[in-house]
């Protein structure tokens, strides 16, 4: 693995050493590679990229101001640990900025964006019907990224992205099933359906319920596991008072 970090930074040198640090140390975060709770070991991370513990330290820094870790006083940095109303804030954040985000580009979408659209819809039914769950999970956050990327509303986008990146630390798989997968599609539909028409309000309305949606998809994995989400960095983790606990290694967050 060491190897592989090392080239990963160094064919991307061009850019400044510690923006390339922070993004590195994201995608083991967001991969689970570093798994929440789990502290930043300055020293052994250097080693592992190849580069001092400077910069390091500066990318833990950037990385603690968009939420995916936090300092402990006396201690270090660890990877956030997130709780259930953690996540449901979260949730209801996005859905509030996805409606937005949508409303914005039913009003400005071409026929290029539209045809985009169109075609994520037809790739995520073929990944629905060859039963993979993985190639849809990417073709949906493919999707979103296209909506939030064409809608021309930059501070949105950023917020939106940001908190997608927190609502994965959560790392449960809730959109994971046929079922699940087509419904998620189905309500795709009536997004596009809604840009495409040029309707503003239907779109944002679409937006938001769609990831009103998933909130209630997540609810409903937990009501099924009989667990809750992860306690906050310092604090125990909570114990299902039935069922069987949330598998929390299970996946990346799949949640719309």
């Amino acid at each position: 693995m060491r190897h592989d970090i090392r080239e990963s930074v160094a064919r991307r040198r061009q850019r400044p050493l510690v923006v390339e640090v922070r993004d590195e140390l994201e995608r083991m975060i967001l991969l689970g590679e570093i798994a929440a709770g789990e502290r930043l070991n300055e020293a052994l991370l250097a080693e592992q990229l190849g580069v001092s513990r400077g910069p390091v330290r500066e990318a833990a820094r950037s990385l603690e101001r968009e939420g995916l870790v936090e300092a402990v006083a006396n201690e270090g940095v660890y990877v956030r640990r997130l709780s259930l109303q953690d996540g449901l804030e979260l949730y209801d954040l996005r859905a509030m900025i996805a409606g937005y985000l949508c409303a914005a580009l039913a009003q400005r979408a071409d026929a290029a964006v539209k045809a985009d659209l169109k075609a994520f819809l037809t790739r995520m039914d073929e990944a629905i019907a060859q039963e993979d769950e993985a190639d849809y999970f990417e073709l949906n956050l493919a999707f979103h990224d296209c909506i939030a990327a064409s809608a021309q509303a930059p501070r949105a986008r950023a917020l939106y992205v940001a908190l997608g990146k927190e609502v994965r630390l959560l790392r449960l798989k809730v959109l994971s099933g046929a079922g699940a997968l087509r419904q998620s599609n189905i309500e795709h539909g009536r997004i596009v359906a809604a840009i495409v028409a040029g309707d503003a309000a239907a779109a944002q309305a679409a937006g938001a319920a769609h990831h009103a949606n998933g909130k209630e998809r997540l609810l409903h994995r937990l009501r099924q596991e009989g667990g809750a989400c992860h306690a906050p960095a310092g604090h125990a983790e909570p114990t299902p008072t039935s069922g069987r606990p949330v598998d929390t290694e299970t996946d990346l967050g799949r949640i719309t």
